[in-house]
């Protein structure tokens, strides 16, 4: 196994990876920021790349596996706080989750994706348009997650079948969420504000599909 380092905007480089050959990218990475460590990659029998960032970062990663198609790399997780994407597969964060992108084994899981062709790690929020109250219809597979209105629709993956679970928010907050495991989330709306990992979709959307990949991707716990 060899492993690159991708280092995101200003996250702190734990000790154990300095010896690693270390590529610094921007805070959120886009296609060409990819060039140098996909290059360093390509010459590897056994290719790692552990990403040093934010969830976003991570998931700017994995969407550039899946397109180009790459998704025989291994990809690690160092996260220096506890996030959606730790929680959503049970990853370790700072110098814990340092040891583990060097010593740990790559598994695969579920790669879950939106009609965009945008990976999705940690979670992705759907609301009405700033933050407002989220008109429409939505379905998890065949089970109805709301029609009418709802504060939001939440989707995260999933480590294992179907690979993804989505809930709506409830109007009281003492009333726990109801999560539904599917393979796909379906939305139709007249106008939704979509985040996804953090980051807010540049422009409302009418429908919004989170959905299982045909193909896994390799996930170094």
């Amino acid at each position: 196994m060899t492993a690159v380092v991708l280092v995101c905007g200003d996250a702190p480089l734990p000790l154990t990876l300095g010896s690693l050959s270390v590529s610094s990218v921007p805070a959120i990475p886009e296609k060409d920021d990819f060039d140098e460590v996909f290059s360093k990659l390509q010459v590897t029998a056994s290719p790692r790349l552990i990403v040093v960032g934010s969830d976003a970062a991570f998931a700017a990663a994995l969407t550039r596996l899946m397109r180009t198609d790459r998704l025989h790399v291994e990809l690690a997780y160092v996260a220096e706080q506890r996030s959606p994407a730790t929680e959503a597969y049970q990853l370790e964060t700072g110098a814990k989750a340092a040891n583990v992108a060097l010593e740990g084994t790559a598994k695969e899981v579920p790669l879950i994706r939106d009609d965009a062709g945008i990976a999705l790690v940690g979670k992705a929020v759907m609301t009405g348009p700033v933050g407002e109250t989220l008109t429409g219809e939505a379905y998890a597979d065949d089970t109805r997650l709301f029609s009418g209105t709802t504060p939001r629709l939440n989707v995260t993956p999933i480590p294992t079948m179907p690979g993804l679970r989505a809930s709506v928010d409830r109007r009281w907050r003492w009333i726990p969420r109801n999560w539904v495991e599917a393979r796909a989330v379906q939305l139709g709306t007249p106008e939704a504000l979509v985040v996804r990992d953090g980051v807010a979709n540049p422009r409302t959307v009418k429908r919004s599909t989170f959905y299982r990949h045909e193909r896994d991707w390799l996930l170094v716990h």
